[in-house]
């Protein structure tokens, strides 16, 4: 997951409204957003390392994990997917959980985490070194940068959440995967320089990137309303954008929706 855009405690039906884009090499093998059968998670799947980008529980719990964008930093330690699942997997709540992860961030590759239970929500993260911090009630982003760095891409998509929350229209997702769906690049001068070179930050600034061996593979919306009970929808996509399905399914219920 390498764009995210979430309201925290700022909707009086949705205690939570995340949405986000998964950008990743096609070749790595991955399964679509689904209850798992042998943990209590619901989302996609990492069939690689096993562990998940994005994933909720049936309690009403969101954990998300991006990388660290730094070609100078060695991609050395845990998969970073594996916080994710141990979050939603474990008993530890929100605040108890970052406290424990801050004795052992150090150990996995460069990561951003969020975490969301029923009373809190927090920020984690690994560079330069391990950090933890409450997240406030209002509208964040996130991208391969520091929470809340404010990346054209990450600025764009908080504006249009923060339009559709004005809005009122809380049962309607299309415009928050309108939004996911953006190709417009940004200007060179708007650019971050984070090592890479200048045509791979442009290609890489747009929300939904486009690409033969890499792209944006999943965009996904979270609500989730102050009972625990919601919904996540996941749009999945192949090589050069290609369409590859969707899937919808309950958060704090049994039974999918169609």
């Amino acid at each position: 997951m390498c764009l995210i855009a979430f309201a925290w405690q700022s909707h009086p039906r949705w205690r939570l409204v995340l949405a986000g884009n998964r950008d990743e090499f096609h070749a790595r093998p991955s399964a679509p957003l689904a209850s798992w059968s042998d943990l209590p998670i619901t989302g996609g799947r990492d069939l690689e390392a096993g562990g998940t980008w994005l994933g909720v529980t049936g309690a009403g719990r969101c954990c998300v994990v991006t990388n660290v964008r730094d070609p100078r930093d060695p991609q050395l330690g845990a998969s970073r997917g594996l916080l994710a699942t141990d979050y939603l997997a474990g008993a530890a709540d929100a605040a108890a959980h970052a406290r424990q992860l801050l004795t052992q961030a150090a150990g996995y590759r460069p990561f951003n985490l969020l975490t969301f239970d029923a009373q809190a929500a927090f920020y984690l993260g690994n560079r330069p070194g391990p950090r933890a911090e409450a997240v406030t009630p209002g509208v964040h982003g996130l991208s391969n940068a520091d929470f809340n760095t404010p990346w054209p891409k990450t600025r764009a998509l908080m504006t249009r959440l923060e339009t559709w929350l004005a809005e009122g229209d809380d049962g309607d997702f299309a415009p928050l995967f309108d939004a996911l769906a953006d190709e417009r690049q940004a200007p060179d001068a708007e650019l971050p320089d984070t090592g890479i070179g200048l045509e791979r930050e442009r290609w890489l600034s747009s929300a939904f990137i486009r690409g033969r061996d890499y792209g944006t593979r999943a965009s996904t919306v979270v609500a989730i309303d102050h009972d625990g009970r919601g919904v996540i929808v996941e749009r999945r996509f192949g090589p050069a954008g290609s369409p590859r399905g969707e899937s919808r399914l309950p958060i704090g219920v049994q039974s999918a929706t169609s």
